[in-house]
């Protein structure tokens, strides 16, 4: 079983309110457990706790919360099989897995991410909840939402240059994604039908433990190669770049022209680590024209502010449409800023993107 680490992350009521949380466990005593726990500290509140998914699909009816606490072992629907009418129920909040059967890396694991989970956790036995377990679990879920307090987005004037300007090759491939975004991503790649000649480089929202797991898990989506980017990593073509769950990946244009990846530390002004507006952003500086963006399902709108620099420096941005996103927030709000040449499904984003990047070659 995989071991809670402490981050020392905790929010406060001074700051945001009760994350509202559903407990759904088919134990009466974890329920029991769970609700002590997460009451006990001010950030948190369990509104409903239940042993089902299909309980737990009726208070979403009628209720919305922040925080979905979901087993994977349920009488009748298993959580997995619900999480996707979990999310569409409750779509402003988050659903994180509290399994002892769904450990860090296991297929159940990546499944739920690629499903929308924003975290997994492992859950300790029954009656064998020890005592770092309460502040690990605090501290876990502190993390999904430390970050999330409202931020204004800056207010930029629009670019001067438009969407549909003149075209420069194609030179590197920005992906951005979070909720909903492993599926996403492996219909996406399942559209390329021949390599597009450039780097590309994608940040997908996750926790930093998933990252390897991750990069694993699109390496089988592709023939293309895929690795979790370094410190110094100079571009190559058709090989993928993962940004770390720690880190921004950002660009460096050095001697000859060569490119290598340059990793920050530090979140973006809205709580994202990694974060696709940064890694937009270097794109816009180091490629210019020859840079574009694709922005898949995902919740907030990580990657408008990045897109904005992309289209100012002469680049474009693809976004999937609402009716395939699990959530329309990422793509639908650079679609709402008139940053965008197209919208569509994943599948055929890659053809689009090798077409239009091309076209004045």
């Amino acid at each position: 079983m995989t071991a809670f680490v402490p981050t020392m992350v905790s929010l406060s009521r001074n700051t945001a309110a009760a994350v509202r949380t559903l407990v759904v466990d088919d134990s009466v005593v974890v329920r029991t457990v769970i609700e002590r726990i997460l009451n006990a500290d001010p950030a948190f509140s369990v509104v409903h706790k239940t042993n089902s998914a299909e309980n737990a699909l009726r208070y979403l009816a009628e209720h919305s919360v922040d925080l979905v606490l979901l087993d994977i072992e349920l009488p009748g629907q298993s959580g997995l099989a619900a999480l996707p009418a979990i999310l569409r129920s409750n779509p402003q909040g988050k659903v994180a897995i509290l399994s002892g059967r769904c450990e860090e890396g296991s297929s159940a694991a990546i499944e739920a991410l690629a499903l929308g989970a924003s975290d997994i956790l492992s859950k300790p036995g029954s009656g064998s909840f020890g005592e770092q377990f309460p502040q690990a679990l605090i501290d876990r879920l502190g993390r999904l939402f430390g970050g999330d307090a409202p931020v204004p987005m800056p207010q930029r004037p629009a670019p001067s240059l438009s969407v549909d300007r003149g075209i420069e090759p194609l030179a590197c491939l920005g992906i951005g994604a979070s909720t909903g975004g492993i599926h996403a991503l492996s219909q996406l790649f399942g559209g390329l039908t021949a390599p597009l000649g450039v780097p590309i480089l994608l940040t997908q929202h996750l926790p930093v433990s998933f990252t390897v797991y991750f990069a694993q898990q699109l390496a089988r989506m592709t023939s293309l190669r895929v690795k979790v980017a370094e410190a110094g990593d100079q571009l190559a073509p058709d090989t993928v770049y993962v940004a770390p769950g720690d880190a921004n990946l950002l660009l460096r244009r050095g001697l000859h022209g060569r490119v290598s990846v340059v990793l920050d530390p530090e979140r973006t002004p809205s709580g994202n680590l990694p974060g696709v507006d940064p890694m937009f952003a270097a794109m816009a500086e180091v490629y210019g024209a020859g840079a574009a963006g694709i922005v898949l399902t995902g919740m907030g709108r990580d990657g408008t502010a990045g897109a904005r620099d992309i289209v100012a420096a002469g680049g474009w941005i693809v976004a999937q449409d609402e009716a395939s996103s699990v959530v329309w927030g990422m793509p639908g709000s650079v679609a709402g800023a008139g940053l965008t040449c197209a919208l569509m499904e994943p599948h055929a984003i890659m053809d689009f993107v090798a077409r239009r990047g091309k076209m004045n070659d």
